[in-house]
């Protein structure tokens, strides 16, 4: 502790101590020793890191009751989230990639072009038919199997609609009522992601979602969508998360009518990109992101999904291999056992 400096009366009659003002005091020089100083060093770091680790810990990760390991979210998040018992028994992901937009209000209403915010190219060709056709096939696939859940993926890629269109796909399916629900419970098995700006995201983004959702990974994927993307996502999206592929599976519903153009398009705008930049992070494919993403949204799964963190920011350059290079990092599901609720 360091030597209060004090003085005396300087009269030489007076019994009584008289203590200096404050401001005295304060201006005083004192003498201090090395080991006084590195002493007095050494607690302030230590108080300093002390505090750090609890200000980082406490906002950034939460150990949940239900044992299944903490999560890099604030508390005040997970405080708010009550899981159905039913979810424990989810294991299925069935996802339904969005296209575009329903802007509609009534199931009268599905195949009107004008209740859809479409792109030029996508008018005519009987493509909203098939939108509706892909929201129908992964309801009724949903519904076929009680231990799977429905995600339908798109974000708010439209700078005219305030929607996403993963939510304008779900409102769609509420009003046709051909939502799965579950059998033991009233908990819905239907949800959406609302990120997603491309098919890699779509896929990638709904097993963080899956995860989100139920506090567990699918230990099987579904996807309902264009019969022309399959290649896109079977050969490219799958192999780039290292997803087994005899816990995938693909099924494909075209537009009525001639879909060589389709297919052509397909071919040059989407799968020989994909070829050429696995994750979609870099030029042309970056370009598309950024253009579907006019109301600045991001995603929460780096919180919701920390063990997806690093493949989330993977974005391969010639330091890694080339735009081609395969994530190398741990995934869950790399081995069997890893399937289902987090260990």
């Amino acid at each position: 502790m360091l030597p209060f400096p004090v003085a005396f009366s300087s009269r030489t009659d007076s019994r009584t101590r008289h203590y200096r003002s404050t401001r005295d005091v304060l201006l005083t020089r004192a003498r201090i020793t090395n080991l006084g100083f590195l002493l007095l060093a050494g607690f302030a770091a230590l108080s300093f890191l002390l505090n750090l680790w609890h200000y980082f810990t406490d906002l950034t990760t939460y150990e949940p009751q239900d044992g299944r390991g903490p999560y890099s979210a604030p508390r005040g998040i997970w405080e708010t989230l009550q899981r159905d018992k039913s979810l424990e028994e989810i294991d299925h992901l069935v996802m339904v990639p969005g296209h575009a937009i329903w802007k509609g209000m009534s199931v009268e209403e599905r195949l009107d072009e004008d209740q859809w915010v479409l792109e030029p190219y996508q008018r005519g060709g009987g493509r909203i038919s098939a939108f509706f056709a892909h929201i129908v096939g992964g309801a009724e696939l949903a519904r076929e199997d009680e231990h799977s859940l429905l995600v339908f993926s798109g974000g708010q890629t439209r700078p005219s609609s305030t929607t996403t269109e993963a939510e304008s796909y779900m409102r769609l399916a509420s009003v046709s009522d051909i939502l799965p629900s579950s059998y033991s419970s009233s908990a819905l098995r239907a949800t959406t992601e609302n990120y997603a700006l491309d098919s890699y995201q779509n896929l990638l983004f709904s097993i963080a979602r899956f995860h989100e959702y139920t506090g567990r990974w699918p230990s099987k994927i579904s996807i309902v969508g264009y019969e022309f993307k399959r290649r896109r996502f079977t050969e490219l999206h799958r192999a780039a998360l290292r997803w087994p592929a005899d816990r995938f599976d693909y099924i494909g519903i075209d537009a009525d009518g001639d879909t060589e153009l389709a297919r052509q398009g397909e071919l040059q705008n989407g799968y020989l990109l994909y070829t050429q930049d696995t994750y979609g992070c870099h030029d042309t494919l970056l370009s598309k992101r950024r253009a579907r993403n006019p109301s600045m949204r991001f995603h929460p799964y780096y919180s919701s999904a920390p063990a997806l963190g690093p493949l989330l920011n993977w974005c391969p350059g010639r330091a890694e291999g080339g735009q081609t290079a395969v994530y190398p990092g741990p995934l869950p599901w790399d081995h069997g056992t890893a399937f289902g609720r987090d260990s």
